[in-house]
């Protein structure tokens, strides 16, 4: 069976509703889809989006109104869900939840996950090297135990094929020297697997997931490759196809769909 796998930036949920994520979620026949930036807190949710599209929701909302938050939704039901990751300074933020499906013959987590940016100032930059810093040792502890996909915007541009500007952005957040190292340990020493890469080598222009809302970046396709399924090997190696969904436009981003064989 095969079980699709959505990971999409929504921006804010009320304004990817207003341009049809719901619908749009409805009629590609999600398994399971993770949410970042859902810019909301749970009043907001409720009554409106505790279910999309059949799917059952799970949050973990930011303490601060109208930002970061990430979210599940489901079409099986977990056997436990994890809200955030390090007890502090990011569960504060809204960046992390899991949810677990175990058996008897198998321990499986599938994860989102809204990394920080650091666009914004020094600040906000020396808080994403702490995220990163506590979210590595997470992973290798989670995957000594279980296997498991995390989809999500890291919110960096891996190598030089992954964004369109990659000579003027060396700079700048999301594809600065010590965020590119941070990834390349996770997905060499750390053992986990980029899934698109894996089955998209050599895409570049075809592979961007987000473009800035500033000129004609959409229009020009100026984008970057922020988006992404990370899986244990075992996971990984179900993988069969992808897709990046550009026909609409829910928010800043495009949805990332990935097929799995016999996931859950």
């Amino acid at each position: 069976m095969a079980f699709r796998l959505i990971s999409l930036n929504l921006n804010g949920i009320r304004s990817a509703a207003t341009k049809g994520f719901v619908e749009w979620t409805a009629s590609v026949g999600a398994d399971c889809m993770g949410v970042q930036e859902l810019k909301a807190q749970r009043d907001d949710i409720a009554g409106r989006f505790e279910q999309v599209a059949g799917l059952n929701g799970h949050f973990h909302f930011a303490e601060k109104k109208g930002y970061s938050g990430v979210g599940i939704y489901t079409r099986h039901e977990p056997s436990d869900v994890i809200i955030g990751f390090d007890g502090g300074e990011f569960d504060a933020e809204g960046r992390y939840v899991e949810l677990r499906f175990d058996t008897p013959a198998r321990k499986l987590s599938i994860i989102s996950s809204y990394f920080p940016s650091g666009s914004s100032g020094p600040e906000r930059q020396e808080a994403k090297y702490r995220f990163l810093a506590a979210m590595y040792p997470h992973l290798m502890a989670l995957k000594k135990g279980r296997n498991f996909v995390l989809c999500g915007d890291i919110n960096i541009a891996h190598k030089e094929m992954d964004l369109k500007n990659w000579r003027g952005n060396q700079k700048n957040s999301g594809f600065l020297p010590e965020e590119r190292a941070w990834m390349t340990q996770l997905t060499s020493g750390g053992g986990l697997v980029d899934v698109y890469r894996q089955l998209q080598p050599d895409t570049t222009d075809a592979c961007y997931t987000w473009w800035s809302n500033r000129g004609q970046a959409y229009a020009n396709n100026v984008g970057w490759r922020l988006d992404y399924h990370l899986a244990t090997p075992a996971i990984a190696a179900t993988a069969k196809s992808e897709q990046i969904f550009k026909d609409e436009k829910f928010s800043d981003h495009a949805p990332i769909t990935i097929q799995y064989a016999g996931l859950l």
